[in-house]
């Protein structure tokens, strides 16, 4: 079995920063390994209430733990030109050596239209995603071979230059998607692959489309990474895990695409169609820790060897010592 890691999913669109750092350091405290960050530049609701600069907010946390640091996921498209998201990724991964990986994502409306360009449909926008991976890689072999780069594509240009920071080792690139054609994709060009809780044939067609990308690149699996974000929502009793759901994690039982929608105040409104049995196959919603053991470990055995945790109760602290004492140690690695 692929060897598993279990780390804190820092839901930055509900947390303040400092709460988001302190929450990640108690986390590893806890027995958490590694964490992740979600990178927002609003929240899918106006309840959840916060957006904070992702790349300043995993600086913070890698500083004050041990494990490893990526973003859930960096859409390298529209608010940010891939050079500035290489940059940015570079200079976390010299500051934290093997410590840091690179989420990336087509992106959403939600965050990347707030720069007022035309948002295109998602062809288009995987598209773009995969000519800014592609500069993303030039400029990181280049730049570690102490050459520039230049580059001139459908979607963006770069002009000749090269990334001065680098580490030793370029920070691997997972991409994050719930197609299973840009799975396959990210099989022939990434390092990995990131996905959301879902009903696990779902799960299990991504990883598999995934591995037949990678076996027509001719690459080897053992380098690279099946990732998952896990939503759940544990509290003391059913009634307040399913309150908490229903207030804090709505977008998570929305049975429909969301990538178009633009504000917090529309999702806000669309929140008031979520019934209680939207939430079935897509957030884990129970009081009984070993309910959600066993949904952790159905994951761990499709192969994703780093699940990362996101509670919807605002008590992030008894979730994460109730589940270092009742969850962790029995999921088999």
């Amino acid at each position: 079995m692929t060897k598993l890691s279990i780390g804190y999913a820092a839901m930055l669109e509900r947390f303040a920063p400092r709460e988001a750092v302190e929450l990640a350091e108690h986390a590893e405290r806890s027995g958490f390994v590694g964490a992740m960050a979600s990178d927002h530049f609003q929240p899918w609701t106006p309840t959840q209430g916060q957006s904070s600069f992702v790349w300043n907010v995993l600086t913070a946390i890698a500083e004050r733990t041990t494990g490893d640091v990526g973003t859930g996921a960096t859409a390298p498209t529209f608010r940010m030109h891939p050079a500035v998201v290489a940059q940015a990724s570079a200079t976390l991964a010299a500051m934290y050596p093997g410590r840091h990986w690179l989420g990336l994502a087509a992106g959403d409306a939600l965050n990347e239209h707030v720069v007022g360009q035309y948002w295109p449909e998602a062809p288009e926008r995987i598209n773009r995603l995969f000519e800014a991976i592609e500069i993303i890689q030039k400029l990181f072999t280049g730049s570690r071979a102490g050459r520039d780069v230049k580059y001139s594509g459908q979607f963006f240009k770069l002009e000749s230059s090269r990334l001065w920071t680098m580490p030793d080792e370029a920070p691997p690139i997972i991409v994050a998607t719930a197609g299973p054609v840009t799975a396959k994709r990210a099989g022939k060009h990434v390092d990995g692959i990131m996905t959301v809780g879902a009903p696990i044939d779902r799960v299990a067609a991504l990883f598999a489309r995934f591995d037949e990308g990678l076996r027509e690149s001719g690459r080897q699996s053992s380098a690279t990474s099946k990732v998952l974000q896990l939503h759940l929502s544990w509290a003391p009793t059913d009634e307040e895990a399913l309150a908490n759901a229903m207030r804090e994690w709505p977008v998570g039982a929305m049975r429909f695409g969301r990538s178009d929608i633009r504000s917090p105040f529309e999702f806000e409104q669309l929140a008031r169609l979520v019934r209680p049995e939207d939430f079935e196959g897509r957030v884990i919603v129970s009081s009984d820790p070993d309910v959600h053991r066993a949904a952790i470990q159905r994951y761990a055995d499709l192969g994703a060897d780093r699940i990362y945790l996101h509670n919807a109760g605002r008590d992030q602290r008894a979730f994460l010592d109730v589940f270092a004492r009742d969850v962790l140690p029995k999921v088999r690695r």
